[in-house]
């Protein structure tokens, strides 16, 4: 019934070597065009300024001059480009797997769940439930028909008579079911233990008909079958042939007799009673559940429900003709699992939010080499942390326990007081809260605030020139 769990579509994973070979190659590929372009455009540069003579005041000799020295800048900024992008792929590499193991997590939790008020196979045909088809009482009568068939020839109209069921209506129903669930010790999958005891009215409301089948199958879906019973009036009736479960009986004409069925049978965790087509009439089911979490299926709602120690008991009644198409009865409710697929949605999405962070960091503070790869062993092993906390907590409680440690680590970036607590206001805008932004349903509402923060804290910086802040980066 429920399928392994797999991980996200096109999503690589660092523990499949064969994903990780192939976009290994791809970043060398990329890695080389990158190095051959700037070697070329070097060298590019360098034949122009030879090309040209030297000359005092020279425009074009002032535009190789500016090339030059935009080239060197470039070359300046490059260790840092090139960490950044080791640390982007080296992060998506990293969040990417770690949003597979989550969402395998997940589905493998929700499959535990289903797996709980599953039902077993047998010989191939899955069960889910133990279904209770409602009796037929059927009789059989001769009807005339007419075919055709070609003699010599010809085609020659016969008339002939073959038998044809038809049925009665079950004048009255009165059902008690009583349900105990176990636990199935080889794969701790529920069971139900269920006692049903019918009474069925039967009234022949025919002249000339007096035989009679009444046809009940035992419960659909069942692993152990005992005890099962048919009785016409106290008396044990016996099957026409063995396993049809057809028990023939004579009634005359307006005659009334009555039918009870007993049996104990163990099964999926969901016990459903099936009219088959049939209308209900003086209908009264009643479903104990012992055990907790019980509820009614199928939609159906029960007439009663009335709370027992430790569970529920259901009461359907129908007093009047009543045409009812789903199956009804009672299973197993399940806590519903709540807010799957959060983490992995926000660990995809982390190194866009860490170029976010680390761009706001480069256009307010200085920063070196060590202090970009500091940031990234920071941001990403928080990341790893809130990814495994959230397994036992809730994912917003894990990050708002993280959040004050980041605070604390990034607080020594900076120089002196001002420094940090600009490093503090960088990490809170492009950090602390696109990350929680994405924890909580108003993503947006809080991205778009997150955005605001960054926004006015670079212009505050840049175009304001916030004096104190200002005098401590230049």
């Amino acid at each position: 019934m429920w399928q392994s769990s797999q991980g996200i579509p096109n999503i690589p994973d660092i523990t499949h070597p064969e994903e990780l070979i192939e976009l290994g190659n791809q970043i060398i590929q990329a890695s080389l065009i990158l190095i051959i372009l700037t070697f070329f455009l070097g060298i590019g540069i360098a034949i122009i300024n030879f090309s040209i003579p030297s000359r005092q005041e020279s425009e074009p000799n002032n535009l190789i001059n500016e090339l030059v020295s935009q080239y060197s800048s470039l070359l300046k900024k490059l260790p840092h480009l090139i960490l950044v992008l080791i640390l982007l792929v080296g992060g998506f590499f990293l969040c990417s797997t770690l949003s597979n193991r989550y969402h395998n997590w997940e589905q493998a939790k929700i499959s535990k769940i289903a797996a709980g008020v599953a039902g077993d196979r047998a010989s191939g045909t899955e069960f889910y439930r133990l279904e209770q088809i409602a009796p037929k009482v059927r009789y059989i009568v001769e009807e005339p028909y007419t075919y055709y068939q070609w003699v010599e020839n010809k085609q020659v109209e016969i008339k002939s008579t073959r038998n044809v069921d038809k049925f009665l209506n079950i004048n009255a129903s009165k059902i008690q079911v009583n349900i105990n669930q176990a636990k199935d010790v080889q794969n701790l999958k529920a069971v139900y233990v269920v006692d049903f005891s019918a009474e069925y009215q039967v009234t022949n409301q025919l002249q000339n008909i007096q035989e009679f089948f009444f046809d009940i199958r035992p419960p659909y879906g069942y692993s152990l079958l005992q005890n099962f019973r048919v009785e016409q009036n106290n008396k044990r009736l016996i099957p026409t042939n063995p396993g049809n479960y057809s028990f023939p009986f004579n009634l005359s004409p307006e005659e009334t007799i009555n039918f009870k069925v007993n049996y104990q049978a163990q099964g999926a965790p969901r016990w459903i009673y099936n009219a088959n087509n049939q209308l209900l009439s003086n209908f009264r089911l009643i479903a104990l559940a012992n055990f907790p979490k019980a509820d009614f299926a199928s939609g159906i709602v029960p007439t009663e429900t009335i709370e027992s120690n430790p569970g529920r008991k259901f009461t359907w009644v129908f007093d009047d003709n009543v045409s009812v198409k789903n199956p009804f009865g009672v299973f197993t409710a399940t806590d519903s699992v709540k807010n799957t697929g959060i983490l992995p949605r926000l660990l995809i999405l982390a190194p866009l939010l860490f170029l976010w962070w680390l761009i706001l960091l480069y256009f307010s503070l200085p920063l070196s080499l060590r202090d970009v790869a500091i940031l990234g062993g920071i941001f990403f092993a928080c990341l790893l942390t809130l990814t495994y906390f959230s397994r036992f907590m809730d994912a917003k409680f894990s990050w708002s326990l993280i959040s004050p440690i980041l605070l604390f680590l990034v607080w020594g970036l900076g120089s002196n007081r001002q420094a940090s607590f600009a490093a503090i206001i960088c990490t809170i805008s492009g950090g602390i809260l696109p990350i929680f932004a994405l924890l909580i349903p108003y993503s947006g509402l809080t991205l778009s605030i997150a955005g605001l923060l960054s926004v006015v804290w670079l212009v505050v910086r840049h175009w304001y020139g916030w004096y104190s802040v200002n005098n401590s980066f230049n």
